[in-house]
């Protein structure tokens, strides 16, 4: 029986279109054509961390300087691609200065440059991630005078925002900024400069060095604090004139599942300021819950966190019900799963694959909403006296076949669409 969240996500993720099918510009009427789907317009996104050896030629890898915060090795790259092209059409890329750049001068431009095209030559958008951090930034700020650290933040997002443009036309701009003034578990020139200019000072500055780089890229303010705190900085940013394109909250439910109360409550806080919303960060793990009182995540890394029949039952059933929370809500433009494999981030079996490469039951469960419940499988429709046919499918392109001949629609929009389908070029294949 349909719920009250499957309503929602019809209202908000699919659209009625009619379709005025012509043939060399005749109705093509009483005819079948075939509508396959070809792909979702919502993203449903990964990090593509791991594929950078693939991309890039570079057996170093996601090991070398563009690596992330510990992710996982992963033996079958090739399996790994598979499985994730499968279901996800968004990726995120590392651009961790002290990764990217851990000698002054000397970027890791190129092997990004080549995952970034790997990704967009399979049809997948990029989005970089993060411009500006406090942590994992480079070492060589702290020779430097604030002003020279300023100087070389705004250069360093020039540099990439400009030189990506075309590839990675996304980016978390800057990262956990609630935190960057008071953060003190170690010296690093972010939290110095932020700490003289101010947080509202300091996103201006980041986020108009982006903007002046590419006009035209969708920059987002990104944080993992979910109190007033960030609904504060994000009110004084917007006040101070700062154009912010989406707001990303960060997801890492290593303690256990939000829940659908908390998720909507939290959606329904952050929606209020008008902005499209990423969940940029999301974890749920498969294994032994870290312990409640931890307030930091990053203390909890024990020796051995393994998964377990009992926590992957559980992970696809939480799996499932915050998607479907998630595609609910009509804030939401982009979710982001942190972490194909287990043993990523913290070492979590937070994955929807097994350290051996063998997927989870959350794997199944998400494919199963992506390419199952929320695609249209290739159906046959009848034209009527005037060329014309109906569907309900989600937001996303579409291919129409009949007499030989095919085209390629989109829904773009939910609610009602009208859409001329010309068959005008012969079927390859």
């Amino acid at each position: 029986m349909p719920t009250d969240v499957d309503a929602a996500i019809r209202a908000h993720r699919t659209a009625d279109a009619a379709l005025t099918v012509t043939v060399d510009g005749e109705p093509l009427a009483g005819r079948e054509i075939v509508l396959r789907q070809r792909g979702h317009r919502f993203p449903f996104g990964c990090t593509g961390f791991e594929f950078i050896p693939l991309a890039s030629g570079d057996p170093a890898g996601a090991e070398g300087a563009a690596g992330s915060l510990g992710e996982a090795p992963v033996a079958d790259l090739a399996g790994l691609a598979e499985r994730w092209f499968d279901v996800f059409n968004f990726a995120t890329l590392p651009f961790y200065w002290g990764r990217f750049e851990p000698e002054r001068g000397r970027p890791d431009t190129e092997r990004l440059l080549a995952t970034a095209r790997w990704f967009v030559e399979r049809g997948v958008p990029v989005k970089g991630h993060p411009l500006a951090w406090h942590t994992v930034t480079a070492d060589w700020l702290k020779d430097l005078s604030n002003a020279d650290i300023a100087r070389e933040q705004v250069a360093r997002i020039r540099r990439e925002v400009r030189g990506f443009a075309g590839l990675i036309d996304t980016w978390d701009v800057i990262n956990e900024v609630v935190i960057m003034p008071i953060f003190d578990r170690y010296d690093n020139g972010i939290t110095r400069i932020c700490r003289e200019l101010g947080r509202i000072p300091m996103v201006r500055m980041v986020f108009d060095a982006a903007r002046e780089a590419n006009p035209g890229a969708t920059l987002l303010l990104n944080d993992f604090d979910m109190s007033a705190a960030y609904e504060c900085l994000i009110e004084g940013v917007l006040a101070a004139g700062v154009k912010i394109d989406a707001l990303g909250l960060q997801s890492h439910m290593h303690q256990g599942y939000w829940g659908e109360e908390k998720t909507l409550a939290i959606l329904d806080r952050f929606a209020r300021y008008g902005l499209p919303i990423h969940f940029t960060e999301t974890t749920i793990v498969s294994g032994q819950l870290m312990p409640p009182e931890i307030v930091d995540l990053n203390d909890y890394q024990p020796d051995r966190w393994p998964t377990t029949p009992e926590g992957e039952a559980r992970q696809a059933d939480e799996i499932t019900r915050h998607y479907r929370t998630l595609l609910s809500h009509p804030s939401v433009r982009a979710i982001t799963y942190w972490g194909m494999s287990d043993g990523g981030w913290l070492g979590a079996p937070g994955g929807f694959l097994r350290v051996d490469g063998s997927p989870k039951p959350s794997y199944d469960a998400l494919r199963a909403l992506v390419k199952g419940e929320w695609w249209l499988a290739p159906t046959t429709l009848a034209t009527d006296g005037a060329g014309r046919a109906g569907f309900t499918g989600f937001l996303g392109e579409y291919e129409v076949s009949a007499a030989g001949r095919t085209a390629t629609v989109r829904l773009d929009a939910p609610g009602t669409a009208e859409i001329p389908v010309a068959l005008e070029r012969p079927t390859v294949g």
